[in-house]
């Protein structure tokens, strides 16, 4: 942004003058250093001044991002007597002041912009300094000193007061003056004046400050609206306050200030388009010079860019954006035609700059609304078209002019973006579209469903080019012009070998290109690092770092660049990019041969070897050896290590082993390929020696270079049996032509388990003074021949077979491009450990019974073995189930751990039992067993049982004293039922009368007879569903815990003998009944049984043979007895002599916790009833109170005999009935509710209520 006036690029904002606070701060420095402390005064006024000028000078200040808008205005500290611009050169007196122009028109002759500039950026400068849109003037009001009286007694002096406001008034007068002359000039220009009066605090309460007020404003013109003010000095926070009251009240006056400004410019603006035409300009003879004046497209633009600021300044984003726009497209006409702007002229560079900062304004204000894709798209718009003006003009992309303006644009977007990020900036998140695997592109379907065609669908993506990233990719481009416009300036200085004509030459000459360009890299670097994704893992980081590393290096600093090369190739090595990693060491090895670093250039040379040749074969080994032939190393005595580990190696190796595992003691046969690619050229590297070096135990072999040798394309190398005692030493020709081989073949036994392989392959090279040593990898290979490892089965002809595996232990850390194959390592183990292991048992398991498990196991090897079981119960998916485990004296739900089994030689077996509880519900419960077996002499000590996991050395050592297996075994044992249980109930009433309602003897102790409500007979069904049968022993009825339930009796205390104990084969059944008094109650509905059912059994595993004991619990189940609370109960004998009179009992009772009943009774004897009947026929009983009963008694005398019917009798509730007029068998009642009457012979409940109503009891008469 540096390249184009600040005026032009600023965030335009309301413009107060501050006066009568001192003049305007230094601006540097104010920027650079804090504000000074106020002074140190006891003055407060002095004080005060000093805070308002801080609290006026930190609001808004100009600055390019500012998408806030507040009401703030940008301060402006002037003097009292500021005198503002003229608005023409000449004065107000003058004739000709009427057609006179702007000192800054066009139109005027002294002006800058004549007679065809446009707009010049002193105009932004004038109404941003020089005029503001509200001038707030500070001004100190007067206040005469007071004389306090002597006493309080004492009279005020009349004569004094009366100088003092004599005074005050002249004061005021003299303040009135100075208001009206500053008033005078603001109003001429339309300026809003506002005064602020400066008052102590003891002011503010005088009464006479509002008279003195008005006068001042009536005296001074002031306006009536915030144009007078009274502030006394106060606190900081209250000055804040102060300063936002008085922005939001003069911000209206400051948009209508603009507004006013925008109409005039809008009328000149219609008056010039209506009244202008086109008129070619006079022809003009050659050599005469004369003024062309400025076109109407000018004038266009001219008045557009006024009322886009003025828009801008009322904090008009739109309506700036609309003028903004109409200019550019206006001036883009003009860029056009080369006769109205022709090029590499004056008005034609102010043109350009004046279109650069106005596309930058419009990409600011799409960037203010979110909107990045407009934002982008017209800054790219706006390149293309002056890219294809620049070729008209003759300075296109052959040219250094082309791409130092095409840089300046994406380093002005850049920064735009940067600082735009610092406060309110997003930038966009660009995810690619996503679809579902195998589904072809033309299968897409729009919002509607209906199939998308081809054209359609390549609409939905996304042109990188049209999405807006973060600033970093900008800075990024804004360098790579800048490196485009070196080249070209320098292409150009070869060409015109200094004598250069072209415009700008001499200035290009004085520009810094490298240094800008680095400039920019760095910050594109920056940048990147801090929007870099997990995705992108910083890869666009290490680019621009290349970058920068190229651009020390043609700057001359090697040192720096090298730095750089190798931050970058670490990465580039670890993660394998060697496409990227290539183009690196030309420069990089430049850098270390213009340094003189010896050592790094051997370095860079061997490391280039392995990515191969760039130019011709061969070059890099020549260069290699001339380096070694012509320098010595720092030291004699050390060696130098060019660890390749990570890059591409000299050399292909492989290790093969014939078998993934073989036992302790067996031999494993393995072959070593070392191999050269057929496009490498490696024939005069001196390698001197090449040493395998293998895992813990062995020596190395080492291979010397024998030059007697006679080479061939594939050399095989026997090395026999591998031992540890010391190396083995072989020899060969190790001068390799393109697809030479050299393949070890031998074999390694050990008398110890582990896992062995080649850790390391070292290529020793020798050249004078210099030793270098060269690390490859065991398993590793170039990127261009990598192949499958292989078996090398005949020497003449050439054969080799495939060896792929994928079983091998993945115990030890491998390189990653050989994960897939582990080829390279070999596991010995000992012999595994012969047991058998068999369980006994009876299926299926029995629920509560303890199932006990044999668990055999008989050592079946030639070792002495020591044995520890751990056995895990499964968790069950049946619900309620119950289960656990006891294994030598262990107790167990889930898991028993280290039942040991003792030390076990040869063909002994040990035998344990482990018992299965199970309880809940049937189903299969799942036992795993793990067997494990050692051989181990000597127990491990406390302190190594606790020291955590050993070094691979002490494991190595353990492993010899400790051979370990384990057996696993799963048992699926089915549980079922050993009986099925069905119970039923039924219920009936209590015919025992309730306590009377004053007997206070049921609240001494428990008397469940007087609380008996109802009985229920529980009959109990069990059937034997073992399958394999079980004997009885013992059946009882437990009394349990219950409050409101107890068994009366059972069948089982009938003692009935031969019964049990008894054998019960599966569908053999036994019952018991038991009768069951039920307490009243209104708190439950369901009761807990109040006994439950103990069988004691065993299983019959054989004819006299069975079973531990068990005992299942049988609870009685829930009784919910019905509900009711009015009842009769009618007691009828059920035989009855001739002519001998028998009674009949009716009892109401009323079991309503708080009702009474009314009970009526009626007795209907008809004329065929077989009886005489003496007692009451129709009539009331007395109240039945809540929990009380009432009965009445009739005697009848049969007169037949038979099954005779007794008569009919009907109850009715009083109470309960009024207003209904239905009874509950149907008939019309007049009031009252039918009781029921039940018979208690044929009483019997169900819990749903039914049963025990009989219309018509009957009676046995005998003769």
């Amino acid at each position: 942004m540096n390249s184009y006036p600040v005026e032009l690029l600023s965030q335009l904002a309301p413009v107060m003058f501050v006066a009568g606070l001192g003049g305007a701060p230094p601006q540097e420095t104010a920027s650079q250093s804090p504000p000074p402390p106020p002074p140190k005064t006891q003055d407060s006024f002095a004080l005060l001044v000093a805070r308002l000028r801080d609290v006026l000078h930190s609001q808004l200040r100009p600055s390019v991002w500012t998408p806030e808008r507040k009401k703030s205005f940008q301060m402006v500290f002037v003097e009292k007597n500021v005198r503002f611009p003229p608005r023409r050169l000449v004065s107000p007196e003058d004739p000709a002041y009427a057609s006179a122009h702007s000192p800054l028109s066009p139109l005027t002759p002294s002006s800058p912009l004549y007679p065809d500039g446009l707009i010049a950026p002193i105009w932004i400068r004038k109404h941003t300094a020089f005029i503001p849109s509200v001038f707030v003037l500070f001004l100190r009001m007067f206040e005469a000193t007071n004389l306090a009286p002597r006493s309080p007694l004492d009279t005020p002096d009349a004569e004094h007061e009366r100088n003092r406001v004599e005074e005050e008034r002249k004061r005021d007068t003299e303040l009135c003056a100075e208001i009206a002359q500053r008033k005078k000039t603001t109003s001429e220009r339309g300026i809003k004046l506002t005064v602020v009066l400066l008052a102590s605090r003891r002011m503010l309460d005088d009464p006479s400050l509002d008279g003195r007020l008005s006068y001042i404003r009536k005296q001074s013109g002031l306006d009536s609206r915030a144009a007078l003010f009274v502030l006394s000095p106060v606190s900081p926070a209250e000055l804040d306050e102060f300063v936002r009251s008085l922005q939001d009240a003069l911000y209206e006056p400051a948009v209508e200030y603009y507004t006013s400004h925008s109409k005039r410019v809008r009328r000149k603006r219609n008056r010039h388009s209506q009244t202008s035409s086109y008129n070619p300009p006079p022809l003009i003879p050659l050599g005469a010079a004369s003024p062309r004046p400025l076109r109407p497209e000018g004038w266009t633009v001219r008045y557009e860019y006024k009322m886009a600021c003025f828009a801008e300044f009322r904090g008009e984003d739109e309506v700036a954006l609309k003028h903004y726009q109409d200019a550019y497209t206006t001036l883009m006409i003009m860029f056009g035609s080369t006769a109205i702007l022709p090029p590499r002229t004056k008005r034609w560079a102010e043109a350009k700059v004046l279109a650069d900062t106005i596309n930058f304004k419009i990409t600011k204000l799409y960037l203010y609304n979110n909107e990045h894709a407009l934002a982008l798209s017209h800054h790219n718009l706006h390149m293309r078209r002056f890219a294809d003006f620049s070729r008209g003009w003759g300075i296109g992309e052959e040219t250094f002019e082309y791409w130092s303006w095409m840089a300046r644009q994406h380093r002005m977007l850049a920064e735009l973006l940067e600082q735009g990020s610092r406060s309110t900036l997003t930038f966009p998140t660009h995810a690619p579209l996503t679809r579902a695997s195998g589904t072809p592109l033309t299968s897409a379907v729009g919002p509607t469903g209906a199939p998308l065609d081809v054209d359609a669908i390549r609409t939905l993506g996304l042109n990188p080019s049209h999405a807006l990233q973060h600033p970093g990719h900008y800075y990024y481009m804004a360098a790579r012009c800048t490196e485009a416009r070196r080249e070209r300036f320098l292409a150009s200085e070869s060409a015109s070998q200094g004598a250069n004509a072209a415009p700008g030459y001499a200035n290009e000459k004085k520009v810094d290109h490298l240094t800008i360009v680095l400039e920019l890299y760095t910050k594109s670097y920056e940048l990147f690092k801090k929007y870099s994704s997990a995705t992108s893992q910083g890869r666009l980081t290490l680019w621009i770092a290349r970058r920068i590393a190229e651009t020390y290096h043609q700057s001359g600093k090697f040192e720096l660049a090298i730095r750089f090369f190798e931050r970058i190739a670490k990465t580039y090595r670890r993660e394998k990019w060697n496409a990227m990693l290539r183009p690196l060491f030309p420069t990089w090895y430049a850098c270390a041969k213009k340094l003189g670093d010896v050592e790094l250039t051997v370095r860079l040379l061997i490391e280039m070897i392995g990515y191969g040749d760039v130019d011709e074969l061969g070059t890099l080994q020549d260069d290699l050896l001339t380096l070694l032939k012509t320098s010595v190393p720092f030291s004699t005595d050390d060696i130098l290590v060019v660890d390749l580990k990570e890059s591409e190696p000299i050399l292909n190796t492989s290790v093969v082993f014939w078998k993934p595992e073989v036992r302790v003691g067996e031999e494993a046969a393995f072959q070593i390929t070392l191999a050269v690619p057929g496009d490498a050229m490696i024939s005069e590297l001196p390698i001197h020696s090449i040493s395998i070096v293998f895992s813990e135990g062995y020596a190395p072999i080492i291979i010397n270079h024998d030059a007697s040798r006679h080479p061939e394309l594939v050399r095989l190398v026997p090395l026999g049996q591998v031992r540890g005692e010391k190396p083995v030493e072989v020899k060969e020709h190790l001068r390799w032509r393109p697809g030479d081989q050299v393949i070890l073949t031998g074999t390694l036994a050990s008398d110890v388990p582990g896992v062995f392989s080649v850790s390391n392959i070292v290529v020793t090279l020798k050249e004078g003074s210099w030793t270098i040593e060269v690390p490859h990898e065991p398993c590793a290979a170039r990127e261009s021949s990598f192949t499958v490892p292989r078996w090398l089965s005949s020497v003449r002809p050439v054969s080799f077979i495939p060896v792929i595996r994928d079983d091998a232990s993945s115990s030890i850390q491998v390189p990653a491009h050989v994960h897939d194959t582990f080829s390279f390592l070999v596991s010995v183990r000992h012999r595994p450990h012969q047991l058998s292991i068999s369980f006994s048992h009876q299926q299926p398991a029995l629920l509560d019974e303890a199932y006990p498990i044999e668990v055999e196991i008989t050592n079946t090897d030639d070792r002495t073995l020591d044995m520890v079981v751990d056995v895990l119960l499964q968790p069950t998916e049946v619900d309620e189930a119950v289960q656990f485990i006891t294994f030598d004296g262990q107790k167990s739900s889930g898991l028993i751990k280290g039942v040991h089994f003792g030390t076990v030689k040869p063909g002994v077996s040990v035998v344990k039992t482990l018992v299965l509880m199970s309880s809940g519900a049937p189903g299969d419960r799942t036992i795993d067993v793990s067997v494990q077996s050692s051989t181990t002499l000597r127990p491990a000590s406390p302190s190594q049982s606790q020291a955590g996991s050993p070094s691979p050395s002490e494991t190595l050592d353990a492993s010899q004293n400790h051979e370990a297996g384990e057996i696993l075994r799963t048992l699926l044992i089915p549980t079922s039922s050993a009986f099925v249980v069905r119970q039923d109930v039924v219920y009936q009433r209590s015919l025992q009368p309730p306590p009377a309602l004053a007997d206070l003897s049921v609240l001494e102790g428990p008397h469940w007879e007087a609380c008996v409500g109802a009985e229920a007979v529980v009959t109990t069904v069990v059937e034997c569903a073992a399958p394999c049968g079980v004997e009885v022993e013992e059946v009882a009825l437990r009394q349990v815990e219950s409050r409101n339930a107890r068994v009366v009796d059972t069948t089982l205390e009938a003692g009935i003998e031969g019964v049990f104990p008894g054998e019960y084969l599966t569908g053999d059944q036994f019952s018991d009944i038991c009768r069951v008094a039920l307490a009243t109650t209104e708190d439950h509905d369901v009761l807990l049984g109040p006994a439950e059912y103990v069988l004691t059994w065993k299983r019959i595993l054989s004819p006299g043979h069975h079973g531990p004991r068990s005992s299942t619990h049988i609870p009685l189940p829930l009784l919910c007895p019905p509900r009711e609370s009015l009842v009769a109960l009618l007691r009828v004998p059920a035989t009855a002599k001739l002519h001998i009179p028998v009674p009949i009992h009716l009892t109401v009772r009323n079991r309503h916790a708080s009702r009474s009943a009314v009970i009526s009774v009626t007795l209907d004897p008809q004329p065929s009833d077989a009886f005489v009947v003496a007692g009451l026929r129709s009539g009331r009983l007395p109240l039945v109170l809540p929990g009380a009963e009432e009965s009445v008694t009739w005697n009848v005398i049969p007169v037949e005999c038979g099954y005779v019917k007794v008569s009919r009798v009907r109850v009715m509730d009083h109470r309960r009935g009024e207003g209904e007029k239905e009874g509950a068998a149907g008939e019309k009642e007049q009031e009252g509710e039918v009781v029921r009457v039940v018979d208690v012979r044929y009483e019997q409940w169900r819990e749903d209520g039914e049963g025990g109503q009989v219309d018509m009891s009957t009676i046995l008469v005998l003769p």
